[in-house]
């Protein structure tokens, strides 16, 4: 299926550009969740009349995130957890503990931004962690697991 991409998509394009994508990938979720329109003339035209606006928009959604990026940058976050002698936890830190601890510090960060290449933090000690924040910002943050012995 041809679509018109709506704002930038890693691995996909960049706003304004016509590609081609499976199908259902397109219906079950490009389309829905508003980062594409199927590319027909009439969409073509409707969106080179909204490009400015588009632009403008992404512009102010990419400079709103680079503003969040240089605070996050560096930030050291503890989180307490349960934790035995051997320093392993009992259970694990995920992206919803950090996404929350993150939001009691005054940054609103949805948990799918937070990125755990490795899944969740099991281990006593301090982590990098990197929140993206925009498909073209990463922030890089530290999270300090502090074990409670039990």
């Amino acid at each position: 299926m041809q679509i018109i991409l709506l704002e930038k998509i890693v691995n996909l394009g960049q706003l304004g550009e016509v590609v081609r994508v499976k199908d259902g990938y397109a219906r079950n979720f490009l389309i829905p969740s508003g980062k594409a329109k199927r590319a027909t003339e009439a969409a073509i035209k409707e969106f080179e009349v909204r490009r400015a606006d588009l632009e403008r928009v992404h512009a102010d959604r990419l400079q709103a995130a680079q503003a969040l990026a240089e605070r996050l940058q560096g930030l050291t976050l503890q989180i307490s957890a349960k934790a035995g002698v051997d320093g392993r936890l009992f259970g694990s830190v995920t992206n919803f503990d950090i996404s929350e601890a993150l939001g009691k510090q005054g940054f609103e960060v949805p948990k799918a931004n937070v990125r755990l290449p490795l899944g969740p933090l099991k281990s006593v000690g301090d982590h990098k962690v990197s929140i993206a924040l925009h498909s073209d910002v990463v922030a890089e943050i530290t999270v300090s697991v502090l074990g409670e012995h039990v």
